[in-house]
């Protein structure tokens, strides 16, 4: 953001579920006014009158742009304004000066004027979107269809003796779950027909589960496609992988300032951890760690079959490096032929793939 002459208007924006707070300073850091709004779109443009009244509104910057306030924050970029996204406030302040919603906006507002909040939010109006809301419903689906299994074969196990014996005969899981959706437990007048009627009716949820997750799992690939038909043909990034990325990217990847910006925002940088004359780095614990994940799984599928992976693998052992720092080192590269593929086009730079 450039510099924010005396007179321009910065609001800071708490937000809730049912009600915004917003506080308004001015360049110099006055307040010069407190608000409430409804969550509604009438309510979104009663804050954007109310912050004009004081002048020329030069930024929103605004709580939680990915829960309660995504819908002001689109509502606002969508009549132009500059939206930047602002982190919770910080807990020891909060602590200290106490906590109110007033207060918790003009922190926001406040750490936009000093150029510590410049990150814009995700838009989320466009295929990533669609992305996220059917991954979220597919990581639950997946959820319940394993928590399903284990209860089942936990009931298995503490079935009475015959039936657990008949069931043991069984190989394969989908031969095991399709024989106890097929059960017919009849009258429950015994422990063997309430255990039969238990095991069916959890075969036919991890059935229907199954059922639900393909679906999801074949519009992920088909959306995936259309975002980045280029990414999934490298090696070992699959459908997940992508989708992860591309939610972590968001549908404006022009808000990652650079690949080094998104090694970080995915965990993959190094952290400085010197002291005196001791000069390393250790494994970054923050950013994303979904997306940090993803990276992992990318390289363990790597070192296992891709020849360029391989031969770095053992250039690097023989460096004295250990397994460990070669992982972190290998997520770098990988950050950076997802990057190249997800927002390198947008600023002019060519796709390619990492040597690793």
């Amino acid at each position: 953001m450039q510099t924010i002459a005396p007179a321009d208007i910065i609001v800071g924006v708490d937000t809730h579920k049912h009600i915004h707070a917003a506080v308004a300073l001015n360049g110099l850091g006055a307040r010069l006014g407190t608000t409430s709004i409804p969550v509604s779109p009438k309510g979104y443009r009663a804050l954007e009158v109310w912050a004009r009244a004081f002048g020329s509104v030069r930024a929103f910057g605004i709580e939680g742009t990915g829960s309660y306030g995504a819908g002001l924050s689109r509502a606002l970029v969508a009549r132009g304004h500059t939206v930047v996204e602002v982190n919770l406030p910080n807990r020891q302040l909060r602590h200290q000066h106490g906590k109110s919603d007033p207060l918790d906006a003009e922190g926001a507002a406040r750490s936009v004027l000093a150029g510590q909040a410049t990150a814009h939010p995700k838009s989320g109006t466009s295929a990533v979107e669609m992305i996220r809301q059917l991954k979220v419903v597919r990581d639950t689906a997946v959820k319940s269809r394993t928590r399903a299994m284990i209860t089942l074969k936990t009931l298995i196990v503490n079935a009475p003796a015959a039936l657990r014996e008949q069931l043991d005969r069984l190989t394969g899981r989908m031969a095991l779950v399709r024989h106890l959706a097929a059960l017919r437990p009849g009258p429950l007048t015994s422990t063997t027909a309430s255990t039969k009627a238990a095991l069916k009716a959890l075969a036919r949820r991890w059935l229907m589960l199954d059922a639900e997750i393909k679906e999801h799992d074949t519009a992920l690939d088909a959306l995936t496609d259309t975002c980045a038909p280029g990414l999934k043909a490298a090696f070992g990034i699959a459908t997940g992988t992508v989708a992860e990325m591309l939610i972590l990217v968001g549908d404006n990847p022009e808000r990652i300032r650079s690949e080094a910006a998104f090694a970080k925002l995915c965990g993959a940088c190094p952290v400085p951890a010197s002291s005196g004359q001791t000069n390393r780095h250790r494994l970054n614990r923050g950013g994303n760690r979904q997306a940090n994940a993803a990276l992992y799984r990318v390289v363990i599928v790597r070192m296992r079959s891709h020849p360029p992976t391989l031969a770095y693998l053992s250039k690097r052992l023989a460096e004295g490096l250990t397994k460990r720092e070669i992982i972190r080192c290998l997520k770098r590269f990988v950050a950076r032929e997802i990057y190249s593929h997800l927002c390198g086009r947008l600023r002019g730079g060519v796709e390619g793939t990492a040597t690793a």
